[in-house]
């Protein structure tokens, strides 16, 4: 339309399924390039459309900030049922929260490890629930096998004498994610990952890399303490050192 405006030949739109019934109507039922041609040709010869005046640029955009608007007041006006949704969605969430503390406590086993690995601080109760529902090994493995099943071990992307870039990926990607928001929250509120972090982003290291750093520091902490029946301060000291 636009190449044939700017043209100036006389454009009209028509309905395709109109053009269609005319072809039929004419005995054309047969459908190529050259046939539509001529049945286009001859649709405009014996109806004559009226031809249409195109917008220009400033009509278009003017006409393209109206349909936005139109479907802004159409998103408005489904608000209340989404924000309705959204309550409902929280409330369910918060059942099932209350839920799965209740699961946890049924256990004696869990209870003793939820209260033992709930000491180390920026850990929350839904990455300890995690870890005792989807990583049963924890506490039986050492600190590579535990950061290998979880998925805080770069792994080496080599090939012949090209040396990839080193990357963390798969296993246990549910626990993976809730270390991740544990050690994002640790790397503020506690003192040894804060400084672990600190140190890590001091010597050149990206944001990035040294938060896969501190994840993995968190699990081997984590795994430490019920492998050793450790408290925090203890295991901080076997697998950091000295803390001031």
């Amino acid at each position: 339309m636009a190449a044939l405006g700017a043209a100036g030949r006389p454009v009209v739109v028509v309905n395709p399924r109109q053009v269609r019934d005319f072809a039929k109507a004419t005995g054309k039922l047969a459908k190529t390039d050259v046939l539509d041609a001529e049945v286009l040709a001859l649709f405009a010869e014996w109806v004559r459309p009226t031809p249409m005046p195109l917008p220009d640029a400033e009509a278009e955009a003017l006409s393209a900030l109206l349909a936005r608007r139109r479907q802004l007041i159409a998103m408005l006006s489904i608000r209340p049922g989404v924000e309705e949704h959204i309550a409902w969605l929280e409330e369910k969430l918060r059942a099932l929260d209350e839920e799965l503390s209740h699961a946890l406590r049924q256990s004696l086993l869990w209870r003793e490890r939820e209260i033992l690995l709930w000491s180390v601080p920026g850990v929350a109760s839904m990455l300890t629930i995690t870890l005792l529902a989807e990583l049963p090994e924890l506490g039986t493995l050492n600190r590579k096998q535990i950061a290998a099943l979880v998925g805080v071990a770069p792994l080496n992307r080599d090939s012949g004498i090209l040396r990839g870039k080193r990357s963390v990926w798969g296993r246990r990607a549910p626990v993976r994610s809730a270390l991740y928001m544990s050690a994002l929250v640790a790397t503020r509120f506690n003192p040894v990952m804060r400084g672990f972090y600190e140190h890590l982003r001091a010597a050149g290291k990206a944001k990035k890399l040294a938060i896969t750093a501190c994840m993995r520091k968190l699990i081997t902490v984590l795994n430490a303490m019920p492998k050793h029946h450790t408290s925090w301060n203890r295991t901080t000291v076997e697998v950091f050192g000295p803390c001031s």
